[in-house]
């Protein structure tokens, strides 16, 4: 466990998998992370590289060769994270290809994660380099859970999240029998920046959007007011979710996104793949932000 602490937030993230675990208020020791309840959901923030999501039957192509990949990619959960950096304001930590990342993929890569403590805020940044001597093909996301509600005495219906700009974005609807996403869509916004929390919500898996105009969102408590914000404008696609019997939100800021339910599995043109050449490297920052009512 690797531990950042300034005088207003602490917070811990573990080596294995590189997971945010804890955000925590250094005044009132208020949590704002979910506490991954095996009974519920055994995650904290998993780090999504180099698939978001699903692919069908675990499966993707490239250069006619066929590979597997669990759901999310193969940083969640890897225990051949190591310390990169370590700072009284910085934490960095890498994963480099290996024999058993070659043989799920492809690709010579190094993936970087580096948490930096700035006052309340939490800057996020993933940086892959391509260590190849061809073009690597990848994605990269967060899916960090939040405590909700945070407070003794609230509900999870009294939160909601308030988006940057008024909406007007479909969600794309997953398949609950293979997790793909289907060609079908269910308004969520009509011209509205207010998206309120219920638990059935999540009934339907993840709440995905493609078209977002906004590039922050906060969530709110309608008795204690502003929580957090999350800022993710390296990021076009986000994905809102829980499990529908947990006490948490996760918003999730994604560079890609799970396969289509009709793809053909060619790694190389699925939809929100990125490229990167030989030699080069390619940073997404995102951010969250805990707001000072709850610190001070």
């Amino acid at each position: 466990m690797f531990k950042l602490e300034n005088n207003l937030l602490k917070i811990a993230v573990k080596k294995t998998g590189a997971e945010l675990c804890k955000i925590t208020s250094v005044k009132h020791n208020t949590e704002f992370m979910w506490d991954a309840n095996p009974n519920v959901w055994s995650s904290h923030a998993p780090n999504l590289f180099p698939i978001i999501g699903a692919l069908k039957n675990d499966t993707y192509i490239v250069d006619n060769q066929s590979y597997k990949l669990p759901k999310h990619g193969l940083i969640r959960n890897n225990t051949d994270i190591t310390l990169h950096k370590l700072s009284e304001d910085n934490l960095t930590l890498k994963l480099a290809y290996n024999e058993k990342t070659l043989r799920i993929y492809p690709f010579k890569f190094e993936f970087y994660i580096s948490y930096t403590l700035k006052d309340s805020t939490i800057i996020i940044s993933q940086t892959v380099k391509n260590k190849d001597s061809k073009t690597i093909y990848y994605s990269v996301g967060g899916h960090p859970a939040f405590k909700c509600p945070v407070y003794a005495d609230e509900d999870y219906t009294d939160y909601f999240l308030e988006f940057e700009h008024a909406e007007n974005s479909k969600r794309h609807l997953i398949n609950m029998e293979n997790g793909l996403i289907s060609s079908r869509t269910k308004p969520v916004f009509n011209n509205s920046k207010i998206l309120p929390l219920t638990h059935d919500m999540f009934e339907e898996d993840a709440l995905i959007f493609k078209d977002l105009k906004s590039r922050k969102v906060t969530l709110k408590s309608k008795k204690y007011g502003d929580i957090l914000s999350v800022s993710y404008e390296d990021f076009p696609y986000l994905g809102i979710w829980a499990k529908p019997n947990g006490n948490y939100v996760c918003i999730e800021p994604w560079l890609g996104i799970a396969d289509n339910e009709n793809t053909n599995q060619d790694f190389k043109t699925k939809e929100g793949i990125l490229s990167l050449k030989p030699n080069k490297y390619a940073t997404a920052t995102y951010s969250i932000e805990i707001h000072n009512n709850h610190l001070a």
